[in-house]
């Protein structure tokens, strides 16, 4: 026989009891261990801030909730907000090789992660005057340099950086920069509130090799108006700003101050390499890549070729600079006084974001040029997430920064980018006042937005007016749009239409307020990616779902009179032949491995498309085989899903018919 329930019960209890006291002492004997790792080796590196009283007790005022991963008592103090645990070790981290944490400070760097969003332990233990290897080529090592280049002034904005990687990025610049090319180095501190920024660092920067002056915002002002501070207070021939998280590499400098002593019209910048947040090793990037944006204005870099500018016609000048249509922003060289004639910053930018899109286009836009050197490699902290605080709301001060790019350099293009991108509307123009940015742009004789699609970026995926801009649907023949649609084709004079895009991009345009009214979001069926969380670089298979918004805009789709099937992040609809062969996929209709991806648009034959108006075909140009919409099994979920396939045409085919539905994009 068992034991009766009130004894069951009271040893439940007891067990209850004994295994929450455990937990309870395991979560203190924890919090110790983190205390006494925290108190260790109170030594602190040149100079040495002030001793401080800790306690192991929870009587601390909590000055933020920065919550690691897999710390259980996340939230920090003003010690650990104020601590400066710089305390390097020789040979860490050199030659750009990563830092590995050793176990018994892995809780430690946890907690302290989110200060900066990066290993601050990492890059603690690294020296400030690490080595890193030569990125160049062997042709830009090869190359020299007139003697009578122009000096620059370095400006260096920082908001409560660490103060182990502000100061690297100082040695870095000390250290591999010819010192007659170096003016001064100017740091503006945009408020911060870390104790070791105050006189620490003013002691600090007293000693150092180079003149370093360093200059306070009063309040959080952001990126533009610290810069702006900055550059007034320069006196160098030319402004190089860095950001506060960069390391120069050997040879950065000379290449950027030779192309400015070229054309003082010239936005140089460097090749942006990468420096992990995780473990602080350096990896070099390809030289050959460019920047633009995508639909929401937010900065992209791409690969494809693009000309060198080189007056060397039959000699490929591999150190010559790239043209870029856009620029990143954070690392670039401007001749000072060319900086002041193009209209420096828009100074109603706040905090930060949107200041980059807006330069890019004055500067194209304006007459001059915006380049990337090959020869000249600076890495930078790149992050996942920003340790900022944005005063005003990041969404708000973002959305009102590229609002005012947008009215000023964009002109229709401007209603597109506010009627998709989340946050803006058509309404953002009445908020803001950029009436002295657009007098900028009149005394100036700025270029039209057109002029710089076609001519500085002519790859772009934008809208424009010889393009299709809208959704593709499935024309099922059951809802309203898609029986409207099938038939005003069908009604089209003529058997043999022409199956030149531009044709179907007129006869659309006839009935385009007809068939935007009559699209279901939610009945009918639009293309648009697999899946809504695979990266742009990764290849994504295609489906059909319902039309309301993508979270990403990928289920718009612009369609060129070359017949390049493009959407948002210069993605392409292209053919790719599945593993058991084309003529395997022409015989068997009943296939179903996808051979039909979104990839990066590259303009070849795999991502040229036709358009037949009798029977709503959509075809690959170079195979003639016709997208075809099937059911497949998913192999890891066992799942039945819709896919996008491309497949023998048959004219009868329901499942291989789609319509073109235009949606606005300028008033």
């Amino acid at each position: 026989m068992g034991l009766p329930f009130q004894k069951l019960k009271k040893l439940w209890l007891l067990y209850l009891f004994l295994l929450f006291f455990a937990f309870f002492m395991f979560a203190i004997s924890i919090n110790l261990y983190v205390a006494s790792i925290q108190n260790t080796d109170p030594q602190q590196s040149h100079p040495k801030p002030a001793p401080k009283r800790r306690s192991l007790w929870p009587r601390k005022n909590i000055v933020a909730h920065y919550i690691g991963k897999g710390d259980i008592f996340g939230n920090m103090t003003a010690d650990d907000y104020n601590i400066n645990q710089f305390k390097p070790i020789e040979n860490e981290g050199a030659d750009g090789r990563p830092v590995v944490v050793p176990p018994r400070d892995r809780f430690r760097m946890q907690r302290f992660f989110r200060l900066n969003s990066f290993n601050l332990l990492a890059s603690d233990r690294i020296p400030l005057n690490r080595t890193l290897k030569d990125y160049r080529t062997p042709e830009c090592r090869d190359r020299k340099y007139t003697k009578n280049l122009p000096n620059t002034s370095v400006i260096i904005v920082f908001h409560n950086e660490a103060w182990s990687v502000l100061l690297r990025t100082i040695t870095s610049v000390i250290n591999r920069s010819p010192k007659h090319l170096l003016k001064e180095i100017i740091l503006v501190d945009d408020a911060s509130d870390r104790t070791y920024l105050k006189r620490q660092l003013e002691s600090y920067i007293k000693v150092l090799a180079v003149p370093t002056r360093l200059y306070r915002m009063k309040e959080r002002s952001g990126l533009v108006p610290a810069r702006l501070m900055g550059a007034q207070h320069a006196r160098g021939d030319v402004l190089t700003f860095l950001d506060a998280h960069c390391e120069c590499s050997r040879g950065w400098l000379e290449p950027l101050l030779a192309r400015i002593r070229e054309s003082r019209q010239v936005v140089i910048c460097p090749v942006i390499d990468i420096i992990s947040d995780d473990n602080f090793s350096y990896t070099k990037t390809f030289e050959n890549h460019w920047g633009a944006f995508n639909w929401q204005l937010s900065f992209r870099w791409f690969s494809s070729e693009r000309k060198r500018s080189t007056t060397e016609s039959s000699v490929k000048d591999l150190t010559a600079p790239i043209a870029t249509p856009g620029m990143a922003g954070g690392l670039f060289a401007i001749d000072r006084k060319y900086f002041y004639e193009m209209g420096s910053y828009d100074s109603e930018m706040r905090v930060w974001g949107g200041e980059n899109v807006e330069m890019s286009f004055r500067i194209w836009q304006c007459g001059g040029r915006i380049e990337i050197s090959p020869c000249s490699h600076v890495g930078h902290v790149f992050r996942s997430s920003t340790p900022y605080t944005f005063p005003g709301g990041m969404s708000e001060v973002l959305t009102n920064n590229l609002a005012r790019a947008a009215s000023v350099w964009m002109d229709d293009w401007q209603y597109f980018v506010m009627l998709y991108t989340s946050g803006l509307t058509l309404g953002a123009k009445d908020k803001i006042n950029v009436t002295e940015r657009v007098a900028l742009r009149e005394k100036l004789k700025c270029k039209p937005f057109s002029w710089y699609l076609e001519h500085i970026w002519p790859e772009h995926f934008f809208p424009a007016p010889d393009r299709f801009f809208g959704k593709i649907i499935w024309l099922d023949g059951e809802t309203e749009c898609a029986q409207a649609y099938s038939r005003h084709m069908k009604n089209l004079p003529g058997r043999a239409l022409s199956r030149e895009w531009s044709r179907a991009f007129d006869e659309i345009d006839n009935k385009a307020a007809e068939f935007t009214s009559l699209i279901d979001l939610e009945r009918d069926k639009c293309l648009r990616p697999l899946r809504d969380d695979v990266p742009r670089s990764s290849l994504q298979p295609v489906t059909v779902g319902d039309c309301t918004s993508h979270a990403q805009t990928m289920d718009m789709f612009v369609i060129t009179p070359k017949g390049q099937i493009m959407t948002n992040d210069n993605v392409c609809l292209t053919y790719r032949p599945p593993k058991q062969g084309v003529i395997k996929l022409l015989k068997n209709r009943n296939a179903t491995t996808s051979n039909i991806m979104l990839t990066q648009c590259a303009s070849e034959p795999s991502q040229f498309w036709s358009y037949d108006m009798d029977t709503q075909q959509i075809s690959h140009r170079d195979t003639k085989l016709c997208l075809t919409l099937k059911s497949a099994t998913n192999t890891r979920s066992q799942k039945v899903e819709k896919v996008v396939l491309s497949m023998q045409c048959d004219f009868k085919d329901i499942t291989q018919k789609w319509g073109l539905i235009p949606l606005p994009w300028r008033l």
